[in-house]
């Protein structure tokens, strides 16, 4: 080919951190480890492949990488570096006969050379539980899921407005975060059944601890589960029913704050000589005080306390290890808003209380698992020194809203509701329509600064509590497709509860909307047992649990990648409008012409020296192909 630049997706080198090109996943310092990378003849007659490497802040080649495989037009290039420092950063020289030189990296090939931030990362600090990246995750929030009879036995609180599980949720107003519900923890595990036919296997529960609102994110103390849930009792014992039905469960932390409700702030407020006066940002006589956001029911924690650490994160007395320990065993935490804590002005904890938090979870059960809440780019933050996964938006969640996105929802929200306000969400970006051409550049940047080990147990959601729902936002149907991607892109898919049912969401606070058990909602009939197949499909497949990801096609309607590992590829194909023109050369994939369709029915041709997939507009076809 007289220009490698404009080289086919489907041929062009790849490399990722997966186990097919890193064999040791797991590298210690001082460590030899091989690095390889695949590249097709139709680049051009290959002379030279290096591996370009960070010691202790500069750049070296490795010798020259040998050939170990030929596979129909692929070379497979082998390198071997040494792991000098607990981070390092890599890209591949390729040099052809022909005198060119061609830099590749996180973002596909180079003519000149690119910046180092772009280069693939490895680091020593792989420690998720095995059990992380072939996770199914079921996100509730315990006031609007379900609710048990044991929950007609507690008067409403004084902060809340009661209603009926029919009740609409506030799309407007002061009050939509007093609006009370009573969903409780026992309701939690009279559902257990449904959320296991889905396929899930761990469930995710957003706070539980006693506060002042719906969300529970103000928490009044962190030693006792909300009595309005079921209390301590309830929640053992939904952790008890969740793993003999093979379900993990992991809670809810709030790190950067508690409510100024909280017993600590409140023995505090007011008082300078209080022990817990410096667990916050007291001034004017502990007056005065720091916030998330300048919201004043939500203090911000100093985490130059240590006693607040000794209390709250570390040791085996406290908050963190409680709910750890039997009675409870939970099996992990998602950290609320994790890209903020121990930082304000001049001041940066953050990595040390995440590595403090992380320390205990190990003392206490090194088979639990810490993931960061990030609502913008986590990449180059979470390496698993912290958390050892995100929850984020921008990778993922975005890209997919941006292809599917439907204009038309946008302008019937505006003359319905408006007044509507929806803090975040005119920033949000993933309210612009894009092709999948822009799914597959957006992805691969923001990707790429996460090493392969946390980019597996990063969260994948379509939607989650705090966002409005995905089916609201994207054109008819396109739901189907979104979660099909979800259950085979690299990380943890994320079913938020009321997704199985197809129900939708202006904003976080309407997507909160309670499940309608008993038909206060109209449900799309089919969306669950859509769920629990592509459960099963993920479950079924190792390659979609640790394979590789290789975007092989990309159009405005229609994307195609690779998922492989040394056992299996799978090829999924994804479209939101008819794409009659999915042509791949035969040895893109190999094997992929005599590939078992596992999802969706549709064919592969074979004509005119190329493969032909099928393109029916808001289709899915999930294709295995068995080494």
């Amino acid at each position: 080919m007289s220009n490698p630049l404009a080289l086919p997706l489907a041929l062009q080198p790849h490399h990722d951190g997966s186990a097919l090109y890193v064999p040791n996943q797991s590298p210690v310092l001082m460590e030899k480890i091989k690095v390889r990378i695949r590249i097709h003849d139709a680049i051009g007659k290959v002379k030279e492949v290096r591996v370009r490497f960070s010691e202790s802040g500069e750049a070296f080649p490795a010798p020259p990488a040998k050939v170990i495989k030929r596979e129909g037009g692929w070379s497979w290039f082998e390198s071997t570096i040494v792991v000098h420092n607990p981070k390092m950063n890599y890209r591949f020289i390729i040099v052809l006969a022909d005198g060119n030189t061609l830099w590749y990296n996180t973002q596909g090939l180079h003519k000149l050379i690119p910046a180092d931030i772009q280069d693939f990362r490895l680091n020593t600090f792989s420690s998720a539980p095995a059990w992380g990246k072939s996770s199914i995750m079921y996100q509730i929030f315990p006031d609007r899921f379900a609710r048990s009879a044991e929950a007609d036995k507690h008067k409403t609180p004084d902060w809340a407005v009661a209603q009926k599980w029919g009740d609409p949720v506030l799309v407007e107003g002061r009050d939509r975060s007093q609006q009370f519900y009573g969903g409780d923890l026992w309701g939690v595990i009279e559902k257990l059944d449904h959320i296991k036919k889905l396929g899930i296997n761990l469930v995710y529960l957003t706070p539980m601890f006693p506060g002042r609102s719906n969300h529970r994110y103000d928490a009044s103390s962190f030693h006792e589960i909300d009595p309005l849930l079921g209390g301590n009792k309830a929640f053992a014992a939904l952790i008890e029913a969740a793993h003999k039905r093979g379900m993990r469960v992991i809670g809810d932390l709030t790190t950067n704050h508690s409510g100024d409700g909280h017993e600590w702030f409140k023995a505090a407020f007011g008082h300078p000589e209080a022990p817990e006066s410096d667990f916050y940002y007291f001034s004017d006589k502990n007056r005065k005080y720091d916030s998330w956001f300048g919201v004043p029911s939500l203090p911000k924690f100093n985490w130059k306390s240590s006693e607040l650490r000794k209390r709250f994160i570390s040791g085996k007395t406290s908050v963190v290890a409680k709910w750890l320990k039997a009675p409870y065993g939970m099996d992990g935490w998602r950290i609320d808003v994790a890209n903020m804590t121990g930082r304000i002005r001049d001041e940066d904890m953050y990595l040390d209380v995440a590595q403090t938090v992380r320390k205990t979870m190990v003392d206490i059960n090194p088979n639990t698992i810490m993931l960061g809440e990030y609502t913008g780019d986590a990449a180059y933050e979470v390496q698993g020194d912290g958390w050892q996964g995100a929850m984020t938006y921008s990778n993922f969640t975005k890209p997919v809203w941006r292809w599917f996105y439907n204009e038309k929802t946008q302008a019937a929200r505006g003359k319905k509701y408006p007044n509507f306000e929806l803090p975040g969400f005119t920033m949000w970006d993933g309210n612009q329509k894009g092709t999948g051409l822009d799914l597959v550049s957006s992805y691969t940047q923001f990707i790429a600064g996460f090493p392969w080990h946390v980019r597996l147990c990063n969260m994948n959601p379509l939607d989650t509590h705090d966002i409005p729902r995905f089916k609201t936002y994207a054109i008819d149907g396109a739901q189907k497709v979104a979660a099909a991607m979800q259950f085979t892109f690299p990380g943890i898919p994320v079913v938020w509860a009321g997704d199985e049912f197809g129900l939708d969401g202006l904003s976080g606070e309407h997507a909160r909307t309670p499940l309608p058990w008993n038909g206060e909602l109209p449900t799309d009939p089919t969306l669950v047992d859509v769920y629990a197949q592509l459960a099963t499909v993920r479950k079924e497949n190792s390659a979609l649990n640790d394979g590789s990801m290789r975007f092989i096609y990309a159009s405005k309607e229609a994307v195609v990648y690779a998922r492989e590992n040394a056992k299996q590829t799978i090829v999924v194909a994804v479209t939101r409008g008819e794409d009659k023109k999915i042509k791949l050369a035969k040895d893109a994939v190999v094997g992929l012409n005599k590939a078992t369709n596992i999802f969706g029915g549709g064919k592969i041709k074979s004509d005119d020296g190329k493969l032909h997939l099928p393109g029916k507009r808001l289709s899915v076809n999930i294709w295995r192909v068995q080494k």
